[in-house]
């Protein structure tokens, strides 16, 4: 009998079926599962997304809005230019990386080739400027002045030149209305970077690759405003990128306008006024170095007193705007940056910081008096102050005799505020105080005045400035001893010498500190526009405004305008009767003090002016010139670097600038029909039904205008005459200057 069933299948066989069915069934279970979890479940989504392999985007730019003046003068809009540009997508997929396509543009465009690669090349740590910062997607655009001739020559040939673009563009435009340049404070654009649209797609302002920023001044503080959005129009294609159809479109949205409180014309006036002076200066000789003056730098910051809003903002040396339009060369980018350069992409007027001199004696004189001294006791002016072995001189041994503060601040008498700062620094128990001892109202006011910290002016990158009370001495102590206790020796020069001493007590509140501290020496740093608002707290009463640019924000339309307040952030810390004694002082120092010799014929009696002069040593430097103004409407404020005295080299430009604006002829009679803005602009410009701002004409330059050029002075088109030998007998005034003496930190105001 056999062991084989019929099926001739053995029990082991069967069950070798059943698990290959079972897995053949949970197979087909698990396909089928998944095939409705594609289809079904997830099904609008992946059609979606497949739809959306086959739409391509094209982005149209927006209309970046306009900058304009408080009267509606464009300083910044936009022109329609040919522009060339590259895609670096398709060059790439040239054999060569489109090095032979970039050295044929180069030829129709009549620049160099590495001219032309430089400006395709991605930017990163190893790359120098010219190069691309922007997205490597983003068409790059190689020159915004091509010709109607070399556009076409370009679509003509488009099978020579793949990945070349010749296309009408709106780009940026900084006209300079008549002959103003406010570059610093305006800034520049440039393409956005991957990171930076990274950053912000989860804002309510996400970019696109095509978009230009900000990257410094109001294009940047304002940037959101500005560039609006851009239209984005999505088209279906085919699997061969045919157009078969539009999916949707989203229209650009221009940017809004800005109005700004600057007027051109004041603002030329201000640039023309800070060159010459720097001209003259560097014509004048230092007997103290044995040199001309070399006025490298300057700032001057027009302000209204009574709201903060800057009317003119110059800094020096300056350069052109335009120069980023359409991508930096290689040239300017050196010229802006450069060793060479001094800089010129800083604003000096909020990020110059230098020992104020003599004007910061409003601070000393208000520390006085809260500090217990009567604003009108009397105190010796003598002509030196000696402490220890060290001997600080008042200006060409002067002295007064007992004199009050009002007197002080006439004749800026330094060894009056000497006196005053010791006593207190003796009061406040000297070198080693005890816990709880020191008041340091000679630094708790500065804080109170608003220094030692930015003052909020709508511009990027403002810089504080220092008050080098014990806390800052203490973390700068910390952060240089062991550089000091180095370098430093007791017998050394004279560097080595303050290292060694910087090593010993560096920490400490010295009696020396003290008292150069009083008269704005020492390590005190300040900013013009700090002194703006300082100064312009004076004038109005005592009220601080933080400083503001930006007026109002205009839609494209015209129907919205979201105005700027003017903001208040606090008051100086002086009374009502210490405010007027200042004032009266300020107006003596016009009258009477130490600007008097320049604003000599000045109407007084009608444009009451006020005016505190400062001249700053800097150690290895020539000294700085400071001059800080007001009138009941504005506050002026003038600084130059290695220039000399504060009213020798900065007193005329300042009087100029009050001329200009209030009409004053240079006999001192005043003519309205030349006054350029003898009260602050109030209004806003009117803005037309279609959008557009009304603007008044701009003459050619104001400052010929308003001040013509006497013989043998610099021309107000900026040229500059043959220089002047260096000469014993010429200087911004010999009778303020002295020959500079070892351990004495006195300068003239």
């Amino acid at each position: 009998m056999t062991n084989i069933p019929e099926t001739g299948r053995t029990p082991r066989v069967q069950i070798r079926l059943v698990v290959i069915q079972i897995l053949v069934f949970s197979l087909l279970g698990t396909l089928g599962g998944r095939l409705w979890y594609l289809q079904v479940r997830q099904g609008a989504e992946y059609q979606k997304e497949a739809s959306g392999n086959h739409v391509q985007q094209v982005v149209q730019p927006a209309p970046r809005g306009s900058i304009l003046d408080a009267r509606g003068v464009a300083l910044a809009d936009n022109e329609t230019r040919l522009v060339v540009s590259a895609s670096r997508t398709d060059l790439l997929k040239q054999h060569d990386d489109g090095k032979a396509v970039l050295a044929k543009l180069a030829g129709v465009l009549g620049m160099s080739p590495t001219e032309v690669m430089q400006k395709v090349r991605l930017c990163d740590a190893k790359t120098p400027q010219p190069c691309w910062n922007g997205s490597p997607y983003q068409p790059i655009p190689i020159t915004d002045e091509a010709t109607a001739k070399q556009a076409l020559q370009i679509r003509e040939r488009g099978e020579d030149f793949p990945g070349i673009t010749a296309e009408p563009e709106a780009v940026r435009r900084y006209p300079s209305p008549g002959k103003s340049n406010t570059s610093q404070v305006l800034g520049y654009l440039s393409p956005v970077t991957d990171e930076e649209i990274t950053k912000a797609e989860d804002t309510d302002s996400p970019f696109l690759r095509s978009d230009m920023v900000g990257r410094s001044g109001l294009e940047r503080q304002y940037d959101k405003e500005l560039r609006g959005k851009a239209g984005v129009t999505r088209y279906e294609v085919d699997n061969l990128g045919r157009v078969i159809g539009q999916a949707e479109a989203d229209a650009a949205q221009p940017g809004s306008n800005l109005v700004t409180s600057i007027d051109s014309r004041v603002q030329r006036v201000a640039e023309y006024e800070l060159d010459h002076a720097m001209k003259v200066a560097r014509q004048q000789y230092d007997k103290i170095t044995g040199e001309n003056y070399k006025a490298d730098s300057g700032a001057v910051v027009v302000m209204e007193a009574k709201t903060g809003r800057i009317v003119a903002m110059a800094s020096a040396p300056t350069y052109d705007p335009n120069v980023w339009v359409g991508g930096i060369s290689a040239k300017d980018y050196k010229a802006l940056t450069g060793k060479k350069s001094d800089y010129p992409l800083l604003n000096r007027a909020i990020q110059g910081q230098a020992a104020p001199g003599s004007t910061f004696k409003v601070v000393s004189t208000a520390a006085a008096v809260q500090a217990g001294y009567p604003f009108n006791g009397r105190y010796p002016c003598t002509s030196s102050y000696s402490v220890g072995g060290q001997v600080f001189k008042n200006f060409e041994g002067e002295s007064f005799g007992p004199i009050p503060l009002n007197r002080a601040l006439e004749v800026s008498c330094d060894t009056v505020f000497y006196g005053l700062a010791d006593r207190e620094w003796k009061r406040d128990g000297g070198i080693n105080p005890k816990k709880g001892q020191p008041k340091d109202w000679f630094y708790k006011t500065a804080h109170q005045f608003g220094l030692g910290k930015e003052t909020g002016v709508d511009l990027p990158n403002e810089v504080t400035g220092r008050v080098p009370d014990r806390k800052w001495k203490l973390d700068y102590w910390k952060a240089n001893k062991d550089a000091w206790c180095k370098s430093g020796k007791k017998n050394g020069s004279y560097v080595e010498k303050i290292a060694y001493e910087n090593c010993l007590e560096g920490n400490k509140m010295r009696e020396g500190d003290a008292i150069n501290y009083s008269i704005g020496q020492g390590d005190t740093l300040v900013t013009p526009i700090q002194e703006a608002v300082i100064y312009g707290a004076v004038a109005n009463g005592g009220t601080m405004y933080t400083p503001s640019i930006g007026k109002a924000v205009v839609s494209p339309d015209g129907k919205h305008v979201q105005e700027i307040k003017p903001q208040p952030h606090g008051r100086l810390p002086v009374s009502k009767a210490t405010l007027k004694g200042m004032h009266d002082a300020f107006a003596g120092v016009v009258t009477r003090g130490t600007a008097a010799w320049k604003f000599n014929g000045w109407p007084q009696d009608k444009i009451s002016l006020h005016a505190k002069t400062g001249t700053a040593e800097v150690y290895g430097k020539q000294t700085t010139s400071w001059l800080a103004t007001y009138s009941k409407d504005y506050s002026v404020i003038m600084t130059i670097s290695q220039a000399g005295t504060g009213s020798g080299a900065s007193g005329e430009a300042v009087r100029n600038i009050y001329s200009a604006m209030y009409g004053v002829q240079p006999d001192g009679k005043i003519d309205p029909k030349k006054a350029l803005l003898p009260e602050p602009e109030k209004s806003l410009p009117k803005v037309r039904t279609d959008g557009t701002i009304k603007s008044p004409k701009v003459s050619e330059d104001p400052a010929k205008d308003v001040r013509p050029a006497p013989s043998g002075s610099p021309a107000p088109d900026g040229s500059q005459p043959a220089s002047t030998a260096p000469s014993p007998g010429t200087g911004n005034r010999d009778t303020r200057r002295r020959p500079r003496r070892r351990g004495n930190r006195r300068t003239p105001a």
